[in-house]
């Protein structure tokens, strides 16, 4: 759906909507998210069912949407008038969310919220959710995009293990491509970009990044696709899956934690996915240098209250509760919070087990002061799926990489 469209959804269903007290009848709230995952849902259940310990006229459910498309079901939705009364927004459409009327406005609501303490939430991470003053979703995670390896594929293949090169300070990406072209010469799979799977091209930030590159100029009008920092990282990662295998190729399938490959890059909410039965010798790591030097790219996600839900007030009193110190002291055991009073290696630490206090410092506290957040541009969903189109001709192998980035500013540039 178009900014436009959203703003005719929001328009239609009256965005002026006051946030009064929760009334106390029977009220239903969805919050749609993009996660499946067991643990997270048990997390928000319990948070849910303390809400409604509260307010016991309120019944709270969680709609998992998959993450392909997950926007485009979510903005169909609204169009449709059955947006759901909350839901996950990712950063790179946040601009069309908050200037569209989509949402109902928050600052009141959280202000008003008994020891929620605004002023510990950091600007910085409000800042893709501000608008003229006014907040319209909360940013619940702050989360660099690391490197899970697994030390014993990596071992079996005759490599250094990437403790090891960072503690020599070779920890680039030249090094990590041959750790996987050597761990795919023996059998398993290389590294895996999840939730890359040749459709979610600007996943690929957490690679691209390293060279200094960006799909388009700082202030979004020009299409820098054609550049040479990005002609140079995507013919690196066009190499590392048809010459080397170091990538797993389209078409096949492998889990990283499963232990069917060396390196998987994602988010340290993933970590809960480490098999507890017959577990491998797991590393979380900082991604590798690249020739612009060392980075972090973040992946942040909002959570907004849709206007045109059937119970905005309600939902934005949730989603205070949501959000309050106590509940983002338990949800940072998936998801870096946005409180300075939190974003520390004891608070993490404590939410994470699995994590050494190291791999929190250099991999998530590091990253979220270091790094950028991922690419996001108003009308992103078209933009996304036009640049998705025309790279398709860049997954295969003889491909000529500088002619299809060119294809792919020749197409979106009109967009920006």
């Amino acid at each position: 759906m178009k900014l436009f469209d959203l703003r005719l959804a929001a328009l239609a269903a009256g965005i002026a909507l006051p946030l009064a007290a929760v009334p106390a009848i029977a009220q239903d709230i969805r919050m749609a998210i993009w996660s499946a995952n067991e643990a997270h849902l048990a997390l928000f259940n319990e948070i849910a069912a303390a809400y409604t310990a509260q307010h016991p006229e309120v019944k709270v459910s969680f709609d998992s949407l998959p993450f392909d498309g997950y926007t485009t079901t979510l903005t169909t939705q609204i169009a449709g008038g059955n947006a759901p009364d909350l839901a996950w927004i990712l950063e790179t459409t946040a601009g069309d969310f908050v200037s569209s009327g989509a949402l109902s406005p928050l600052k009141a609501t959280f202000e008003a919220a008994a020891d929620y303490n605004l002023a510990d939430v950091t600007e910085s991470a409000l800042s893709l959710w501000t608008a003229d003053g006014e907040i319209y979703a909360y940013p619940f995670s702050t989360s660099p995009f690391g490197m899970f390896v697994n030390n014993d594929v990596i071992k079996a293949a005759g490599q250094q293990t990437p403790a090891e090169l960072i503690a020599a300070g070779e920890w680039t990406w030249d090094k990590a491509e041959a750790i996987n072209t050597a761990v795919a010469a023996a059998g398993k799979q290389g590294l895996i970009v999840r939730d890359f799977d040749y459709k979610v091209w600007d996943n690929l930030a957490s690679i691209w990044n390293g060279w200094g590159a960006s799909p388009w100029s700082a202030d979004g009008k020009t299409c820098t696709f054609t550049e040479q920092p990005m002609v140079d990282a995507m013919s690196f990662i066009h190499k590392a899956i048809f010459t080397d295998k170091a990538i797993p190729g389209p078409g096949v399938t492998a889990d990283f934690f499963a232990g069917d490959a060396a390196m998987t890059i994602t988010q340290i909410s993933r970590a809960s996915l480490l098999p507890k039965e017959n577990p491998f010798s797991w590393d979380l790591v900082p991604l590798p240098s690249g020739p612009a030097g060392e980075y972090a790219v973040i992946g942040q996600a909002g959570i907004g209250v849709f206007a045109s839900g059937k119970n905005p007030a309600v939902a934005a009193d949730f989603l205070a509760f949501f959000s309050n110190p106590d509940n983002a002291r338990k949800l940072a055991k998936f998801f870096p919070p946005p409180r300075s009073s939190l974003l520390n290696a004891e608070v993490l630490g404590a939410a994470n087990p699995l994590l050494s206090a190291e791999q929190i410092e250099n991999v998530v506290i590091k990253g979220i002061s270091t790094g950028k957040v991922k690419p996001g541009h108003a009308g992103f969903a078209e933009i996304q799926q036009t640049a998705r189109a025309a790279l398709d001709a860049l997954w295969v192998a003889d491909a000529d990489v500088p002619a299809v980035l060119k294809s792919v500013c020749d197409r979106i540039q009109p967009m920006l």
